[in-house]
């Protein structure tokens, strides 16, 4: 398969996005370019037998070829001058910052370099937890009762316990807090707002059924991948998520209702067109009172919700084939000439 993962970013999930980089690698053998972004937003080519931990943690990825994105691609300079790389589409692996907030996507965009991933609009929809919800809503997809609080403003007094407790702008269930009650509100609170000034307060629900879907868009439409029922005690905290690998190697097709599954469907369709063409996104659903509610969209799932697919490569292999193009906006000035005709100019 013919493409470059790009991963790394400034952002509080950085070393989630080596860990999918490293898990994909694993998983699709044929890959052999990896370009990695680091905190201090300088490209590196990285070798693909290096492609491990360590090789990032002591960073010797800062003795690797330094890269920089222009007009149609990936360069390096050398001692005769600028040399194009001829890198083939980048896999955006990027989470959070950089990879999910629309700032990647929109130099990628700039240059003109193709990529998997959610373009800028997306971006901004799903980085933003307040957002998304108001989004969902304006295409008919519900979503749970919620609050928003900044850093300065003051703590409502009438939240009705339990409640769970959201930074606003961020994954990988970081700063999540599920708070029983008023004890141990300011606790919540303060771990939230390390990673973010908004929080999102929604009802914590005990025993609600949640279930996740990946999917994407390809030449013959939606193309989806099996319905999973995560296992939790309370929420998928990070741990669970990410320290737990059997979680996602197991994973395993929920055993729902034909109905239940068409739902959730039609749902992540109405989400998905005409909003998140080119990547491949994760929705996470709750049912309550046999109704389909939005949780939050993962546009950059980790490790690119491979284990929710039975075929990944034809996945992407497919979503290759719909990317979409850029509009080709010509510009001949005609128009200024007729200005500054007007003007006797």
């Amino acid at each position: 398969m013919n493409l470059c993962l790009l991963f790394g970013g400034k952002s509080y999930e950085h070393e989630i996005s080596i860990v999918s980089a490293i898990a994909l690698k694993k998983l699709l053998p044929k890959i052999k370019h990896f370009v990695f972004l680091d905190s201090n937003h300088n490209f590196y080519l990285i070798p693909k037998e290096q492609m491990q931990s360590k090789f990032f943690s002591t960073k010797s990825y800062e003795k690797t070829q330094k890269i920089y994105p222009k007009k149609d691609g990936f360069y390096t300079r050398t001692l005769f001058g600028e040399k194009p790389l001829n890198l083939p589409v980048i896999l955006n692996l990027i989470h959070g910052g950089d990879g999910e907030d629309g700032t990647l996507a929109s130099l990628l965009d700039f240059y003109g370099i193709p990529y998997i991933g959610p373009r800028n609009p997306a971006c901004v929809l799903s980085y933003d937890k307040e957002l998304i919800k108001g989004f969902a809503a304006s295409r008919g997809v519900k979503c749970l009762a919620h609050r928003v609080l900044y850093r300065n403003d003051l703590v409502p007094s009438d939240l009705e316990f339990p409640i769970i407790i959201k930074p606003a702008r961020l994954g990988s269930s970081l700063g999540i807090q599920v708070v029983e009650s008023q004890e141990n509100l300011q606790y919540a609170l303060d771990s939230a707002f390390e990673y973010d000034e908004k929080v999102i307060i929604e009802p914590f629900i005990e025993g609600i059924k949640e279930y996740n879907l990946a999917g994407f868009k390809g030449k013959d439409g939606i193309q989806f991948s099996f319905i999973e029922e995560p296992e939790k005690s309370k929420f998928l905290d990070f741990e669970k998520k990410y320290l737990d690998f059997s979680r996602t190697s197991n994973a395993k097709e929920a055993e729902i209702s034909d109905a239940l599954k068409q739902a959730l469907q039609e749902s992540f369709t109405r989400l998905y067109n005409n909003a998140f063409e080119g990547a491949l996104i994760r929705c996470d659903f709750f049912i309550k009172d046999n109704d389909c509610y939005l949780n939050e969209i993962n546009p950059v799932p980790g490790s690119l919700a491979n284990y929710l697919f039975t075929d990944f490569k034809s996945a992407l292999e497919s979503l290759l084939l719909a990317l979409p193009k850029p509009s080709d906006i010509k510009v001949d000035y005609a128009l200024l000439h007729q200005i500054q005709f007007a003007k006797g100019k």
